[in-house]
């Protein structure tokens, strides 16, 4: 059997209280979560001792403990990336390869450090929104959109990467620039490429995650993910700790979060376009 610790901001959260489960079923008990580090208790919820009481999972007491005693490493922390950095440091230095939860950096410049910082110790490491694997988008996957409308419910700011993960994972990591096209409400980014192709992401309350496009000379379709996208996503969570290859390029990530930032900005001067850097 080999071994996954967790670290995390705090352990009582969605994806921590769901992916050991997840992990052990898909593996056939091959993997298994076995210890795990939270930086705080969590602010309304179980604490980090009673989680790891609840889940029969070793709390432990430091980053370093959980890297020395697991064969791969994931970094939680969903909700709050701004701890990423912080959480991922060592993991990133062990060589072990390790995943990052969405959403993977607080920023663009946060993103470069972290893929640089796992590069220079030889890390394997990715980071994905579970949208990125629902099965219904692959009918888009390899069409020449011309212009593609996606859909969703949540906040911006931990669920814009539900929907500008598959954008990017379609339409390409070059995006040349953004507009804010929506209302406090209804935050909604527009998103152009160099060629003239171009996205519309909206947050609908409730609404269910969903893609339409228009393929250059050809006709419209549209798709809403059902399937068990996350079943999916573990699935190539497991892939990548077994070989160590990322089923996600580094520059579609980079321009996954430099999309969220600058749609951020974009948000504070409505109806202008703001360029977006290159991501190399």
């Amino acid at each position: 059997m080999k071994t996954i610790g967790f670290i995390d901001y705090y352990l009582d959260e969605w994806h921590a209280n769901k992916y050991p489960q997840w992990i052990a079923d898909a593996s056939g008990g091959a993997l298994k979560v076995t210890c795990a580090y939270g930086m705080i208790d969590a602010p309304a919820g179980r604490t980090n001792a009673q989680w790891a009481q609840d889940m029969g999972i070793e709390l432990l007491d430091s980053i370093e403990a959980v890297i020395a005693q697991s064969d791969y490493l994931i970094v939680l922390s969903p909700d709050n990336p701004e701890h990423h950095e912080a959480l991922a440091e060592l993991p990133l230095r062990s060589g072990k390869p390790t995943y990052i939860d969405k959403t993977f950096a607080p920023d663009r410049a946060a993103a470069l450090r972290l893929f640089a910082l796992a590069a220079e110790h030889g890390t394997p490491i990715f980071s994905s929104s579970a949208l990125r694997f629902a099965q219904e988008y692959k009918a888009a996957a390899g069409q020449p959109i011309d212009m593609l409308f996606s859909q969703g419910p949540g906040r911006y700011g931990n669920y814009a990467v539900h929907q500008i993960e598959p954008i990017i994972m379609l339409m390409g990591a070059n995006p040349s620039r953004i507009m804010s096209i929506g209302t406090e409400q209804t935050p909604s980014l527009l998103i152009g490429y160099p060629d003239g192709r171009q996205a519309v992401m909206a947050h609908l309350t409730g609404g269910p995650f969903r893609l339409a496009w228009q393929v250059q000379g050809g006709e419209a379709s549209a798709q809403t993910a059902e399937s068990d996208f996350f079943a999916s996503f573990i699935e190539h969570l497991l892939q990548f700790f077994e070989t160590g290859n990322a089923p996600v390029d580094s520059a579609e990530t980079i321009a996954i979060m430099t999309c969220i930032e600058y749609g951020t900005q974009a948000m504070q001067r409505p109806h202008q376009w703001i360029d977006l850097p290159a991501i190399h």
